[in-house]
């Protein structure tokens, strides 16, 4: 398939360590892991980190050609502080960089020929108003493509409208059961705290409802440890994650998510494309960083 990646590019700073990321970033390479082509349209800044963005994307054969630099605004970084149990915590520095693509008629020609199958984005960048602008220029240009939002919060960087905004753009929706609270303030009545009669749990009627309510054809909630659950058209289905030993969860979800967006694409049973995200995410999460090297073999013999 033809993949669209649209968002930030960064660099995490951890422990004294730099990693290439960024979650669009980290999605499309995961993405191309997996057969994929895909595009990533960012920018980084004219400085040694953009430079060093660029030299490494390339060398593991992603495009660049949609990449802008961007004069007076530095590449962006995070600082990351993982916990005892690999879990990140995060502080953005903006602006940066990838606040300000660019994308020109001609680059936006070249993006849209063959027109792509996907176009995946989050809502870190699209806080930016130069940046959502340009995520409505490719939307409108490939108006049949699949749109996956992964919506990726991170403190300070969303407002309820811009989600509201984009879950409105979207086919697929990913997000974890800490964003559940988020997503449910923007659905019409409040959450049921108990069961309903028909046995449903709270984490199918919330799956539900989102996917009623924004017209969506899959919704997807990762839940670490336990797995994830899965609404595909109107099936819904759970998956455990393999035990692993956790190195750090950077990235982890990005990698789950590429592969959701392959599962689906391929038109695998719902049950196949949970169990398969699952693994694909917790591979990622038994290594440091968040594009580790990795190769679907290893996949199929995760337990």
């Amino acid at each position: 398939m033809k993949i669209v990646s649209v968002g930030e590019i960064l660099w995490d700073l951890v422990e004294g360590r730099e990693f290439l990321g960024g979650a669009p970033l980290n999605f499309a390479l995961h993405a191309a892991r997996l057969g994929h082509q895909t595009l990533m349209v960012s920018a980084v800044g004219d400085d040694d980190r953009g430079l060093r963005s660029l030299a490494e994307i390339s060398a593991r054969a992603l495009s660049t050609d949609f990449i802008s630099r961007i004069p007076g605004h530095p590449t962006g970084t995070v600082t990351v502080e993982v916990s005892h149990h690999g879990v990140p915590d995060y502080v953005i520095h903006r602006p940066a960089a990838y606040d300000f693509p660019v994308l020109d008629a001609a680059a936006l020609n070249s993006l849209a020929s063959p027109l792509p199958d996907w176009i995946y984005f989050g809502t870190l960048q699209q806080l930016s108003p130069a940046a959502h602008e340009v995520l409505k220029t490719i939307l409108a240009a490939a108006p049949h493509a699949r749109r996956c939002y992964d919506i990726n919060l991170r403190r300070d960087s969303y407002t309820p409208e811009l989600i509201q905004n984009l879950l409105s753009a979207a086919d697929v929706l990913k997000l974890n059961e800490d964003e559940i609270s988020e997503i449910a303030g923007l659905l019409p009545s409040p959450m049921d705290a108990s069961r309903r009669n028909d046995g449903r749990s709270n984490l199918e009627q919330f799956c539900r409802r989102v996917s009623l309510v924004f017209n969506l054809q899959a919704v997807c909630v990762t839940r670490g440890a336990n797995g994830c659950a899965l609404l595909l058209g109107d099936e819904y289905v759970t998956a455990s994650a393999p035990s692993i030993t956790v190195a750090d969860t950077i990235g982890a979800g990005d990698a789950f998510c590429a592969a959701l967006v392959h599962g689906i694409g391929l038109n695998w049973p719902a049950r196949q494309i949970a169990g398969f995200a699952s693994r694909v995410g917790a591979l990622v999460a038994s290594r440091y960083g968040g594009s580790p090297e990795w190769h679907p073999s290893e996949i199929a013999v995760m337990t």
